[in-house]
């Protein structure tokens, strides 16, 4: 069974306006009962003050008359000018409701929360909000009189309040609703922004895997930086990708050119031989089947290095050498080679010993390269200088020719696998690349230095053994 995938634009949208819907919704909670608590506040002191001002006349009167049922107590409950309001009670010393402004006087027992508080209080008042048996919610607010033993109560009705508060609350919830329809509008707007382009990223990117090398992404349409640079590091790919397959493309055409020469040459003289008694005829097609076949063995020994670099596989049998020997040798091998080629190929002998720690096959394998591709593009007359240098704990080795030297464009990429600048020399155009990689193992550089019809100076780096 495959689960469905959900895109990561789906995910980052779905969360973030989940976690701003739940703090929002949260804040509208927290906002809710501070406006209760402020309007219940406001109603709290308002029945507080109004309390206060009667249990002063209430003491007053006491004091004058010495009786808490004086007249002045009676008319400040019958007249209090907050009827429709809140309704005002006065408790004798037993606790028990024996005026009111309602003209209601309860019988009996009478459930006060707020009394009881002020009983037990050393401020000698209470606080209750609670319900009526109707289910309607009221504030009450008792204070008790030390002198008289009785007290003054307030109650009051908190529909109208209870109703305000929710008017206030259902505004903040509207306002709520309002900010999270336009983060849903924003967000879906925000999100397509950014995939809009990513799906085209990808059905570009469908486009290249499926051998379209030419496609490419406007950058330039994209608002967003970090999408631009997308597009523009998916730009480079694909650049890099279809300058890849051209460079395959050129070596394969290269290397069945090459493979196709030699082999043409092996067939058509294997063939002449078998119908020629010629002694001397005979020795020089031998001589070039022989030429031929040690080209192939060669190109083939470089397409299988390159092989083993690519799938890392290479490997290195070192010892101790002296590199400056092993130069001389491969020079010596190309010396009748150049004279051939009407070419001078000098090296300035030293006699420092240059003790590295390599693969002495290897090695030889990249000066004969180096060596090789000086002669083979050098021009007739011209002078081929091999030198060597010891700096500290390195040796660098030149070789320098004045040829036909190397296009500045041509340079970058003269090391790459498959290139060549010169596509009319024979070559496999993979030399370079495996002559790089030994150099790199052995923990050195080759560096090349072109200018077009001038020459081309090679510089290797190699460490050296140090106490030897």
């Amino acid at each position: 069974m495959t689960l469905r995938r959900r895109s990561i634009a789906a995910r980052w949208f779905y969360n973030s306006f989940s976690i701003v819907a739940v703090l929002l919704i949260i804040l509208d909670i927290v906002a809710y009962f501070l406006i209760r608590n402020y309007y219940y506040g406001a109603v709290r002191q308002y029945i507080e003050t109004q309390a206060n001002i009667v249990a002063g006349v209430v003491e007053r009167s006491y004091e004058e008359s010495g009786s808490d049922y004086s007249d002045e107590i009676i008319n400040s409950v019958e007249q209090f000018e907050k009827k429709n309001y809140a309704e005002l009670m006065a408790i004798n010393r037993e606790g028990k409701v024996y005026l009111s402004s309602s003209g209601f006087t309860p019988s009996g027992t009478y459930d006060m929360p707020d009394y009881d508080e002020a009983s037990g209080s050393e401020s000698m008042d209470g606080y209750y909000v609670g319900r009526f048996s109707g289910g309607e919610r009221y504030m009450a607010y008792t204070i008790l009189n030390a002198l008289t033993g009785g007290g003054i109560r307030i109650v009051t009705s908190l529909d109208k309040t209870d109703a305000h508060i929710w008017g206030v609350t259902f505004g903040v919830l509207a306002i709520t609703a309002v900010i999270l329809l336009l983060l849903f509008v924003l967000g879906i707007y925000f999100i397509r922004s950014i995939v809009r382009p990513i799906h085209r990223v990808g059905a570009t990117a469908r486009k290249l895997a499926s051998g379209d090398f030419t496609v490419r992404i406007d950058s330039e349409k994209n608002t967003t930086e970090e999408i631009g640079e997308l597009c523009d590091i998916f730009n480079y790919m694909a650049d890099e990708l279809e300058h890849s397959e051209n460079i395959k493309n050129e070596f394969i055409s290269s290397v069945s050119h090459e493979l196709r020469t030699p082999l043409t040459a092996i067939k058509g003289w294997s063939e002449t031989l078998m119908d020629i008694d010629d002694i001397e005829t005979r020795k020089k097609g031998m001589q070039i089947i022989g030429k031929e076949t040690g080209r192939l063995s060669e190109m083939v020994e470089e397409l299988l290095d390159f092989s083993r670099i690519q799938n890392g596989h290479f490997s290195l049998q070192q010892a101790n050498l002296d590199v400056i020997a092993e130069l001389s040798d491969a020079v010596l091998m190309y010396e009748e080679r150049a004279k051939a080629e009407d070419i001078s190929l000098v090296m300035d002998e030293s006699e420092d010993i240059a003790i590295v720690y390599g693969d002495k096959n290897r090695l030889r394998q990249v000066f004969i390269n180096i060596i090789d591709n000086s002669i083979k593009y050098g021009r007739k007359g011209g002078h081929t200088f091999v030198s060597t240098e010891i700096s500290g704990n390195r040796i660098i080795i030149y070789v320098r020719d004045d040829g036909v030297g190397i296009a500045e464009n041509d340079i970058p990429r003269i090391k790459e696998k498959f290139y060549k600048a010169n596509n009319t020399v024979r070559g496999s155009g993979i030399g370079l690349a495996v002559a790089d990689e030994i150099i790199r193992i052995h923990g050195g550089s080759l560096d090349i230095s072109s200018s077009l019809g001038e020459g081309t100076l090679v510089t290797i780096i190699l460490p050296l053994v140090r106490g030897v």
